[in-house]
């Protein structure tokens, strides 16, 4: 005898809420494994191409991850030092921004700053909020991504995790797919296949967009010598996958640093905005549309949303999975929108 329709709704949204409540109760413990499980699905259609080549699946998972690890390598020795380098002189002049702000506008719009102005009030304002509160925010954040992304869960737990979860990928997902309640089948391997294909567009081509964006930017502005260039490129490269906001929040931060470091240059200033609005030409007319084409369906306030509630009731956890379950949701909608729409709720007597 099958189940009733209450009575399955009654144990999916049992299994939901116990979904939600390990991922908020285990929180930082799960992280490895949700990266791990990350980079192995963004890796699997590599090892399924090795296989098509003939190689076995250890083979092949054995060249992903040497391959990978010489990136690494390689990163380590010529990135990382110049960007944790930039990213801390960054942080530390970060107290000291409005006193400097104050005396450029002296310097050179002496009108706009008396003492008396709105203006002048407004940054006294900021500076002393700053440091009030500024040494005390950077610590915590930098203890609190010490504490999640501490170097002994970077460097040997995500990567053991994302092998072995590579290797037996396709008999997990056979496994899986052997569990689905029969009734259902194939509607839900249907919504599975446009959740995969969704995830496929967004993660693995949006993360590749990202990538190339943030070479871009960084190696852009590191050529007419911005200041803090290799971070602020990577930064907008990194919030490229939200639509425009990484090329405005990077080239508002880029500009404002250039008119500090260029003033009366115009020519440098003017290469800064050109990067910026070289890259947003490049991503949005030739990059996106061949790396992620037009099916991805994430809308930019849905993906803001998402990171947001996610963030805010998961932590940086949530935010890692906000993503992938915002694809979920998304695919789920309009599923549930088309079912609607077939229903006679919203044909009603006119469309029988």
């Amino acid at each position: 005898m099958a189940l009733s329709v209450q009575q399955q709704t009654v144990y999916w949204g049992v299994a939901t809420a116990v979904f939600c409540g390990v991922l908020w109760v285990l929180g930082d413990v799960i992280m490895p494994f949700i990266l791990g499980g990350a980079i192995a699905y963004c890796l699997d259609p590599v090892a399924d191409r090795l296989e098509k080549m003939g190689l076995s699946r250890v083979l092949s998972v054995t060249l992903i991850t040497l391959a990978a690890f010489l990136i690494f390598i390689l990163l380590v020795l010529l990135v990382i030092p110049t960007l944790v380098t930039q990213a801390t002189a960054l942080i530390e002049a970060a107290p000291d921004a409005p006193a400097r702000l104050r005396e450029f506008l002296t310097t050179n719009f002496p009108a706009l700053l008396d003492e008396e102005s709105t203006i002048y009030k407004q940054l006294l304002a900021i500076g002393e909020t700053i440091q009030a509160k500024g040494g005390e925010l950077i610590s915590g954040l930098l203890s609190s991504a010490a504490g999640l992304l501490n170097v002994l869960v970077l460097l040997v737990v995500v990567p053991v995790v994302a092998f072995y979860l590579l290797l037996d990928w396709d008999n997990m997902v056979a496994r899986i797919d052997d569990l689905i309640p029969l009734d259902h089948a194939d509607t839900l391997r249907h919504l599975a296949s446009e959740i995969d294909g969704t995830l496929a567009s967004f993660i693995r081509g949006q993360g590749t967009v990202c990538l190339v964006m943030g070479t871009f930017y960084a190696v852009g502005l590191m050529s007419v010598g911005l200041n803090f260039g290799l971070v602020v490129g990577a930064f907008a490269g990194l919030i490229t996958f939200i639509p425009y906001v990484g090329a405005l929040v990077g080239g508002v931060l880029a500009i404002g640093l250039a008119i500090f470091q260029f003033w009366g240059e115009w020519g440098w200033m003017a290469a800064v905005a050109a990067v910026f609005a070289l890259g947003q030409f490049l991503e949005g007319n030739i990059i996106t549309p061949r790396l992620v084409g037009n099916s991805v369906g994430l809308h930019p306030v849905w993906l803001i949303f998402a990171l947001s509630v996610f963030g805010a009731l998961f932590g940086f956890v949530g935010m890692l999975v906000a993503v992938p379950v915002a694809a979920m949701i998304g695919v789920l909608i309009r599923f549930g929108i088309t079912k609607y729409k077939e229903s006679l709720l919203y044909r009603g007597k006119s469309g029988t």
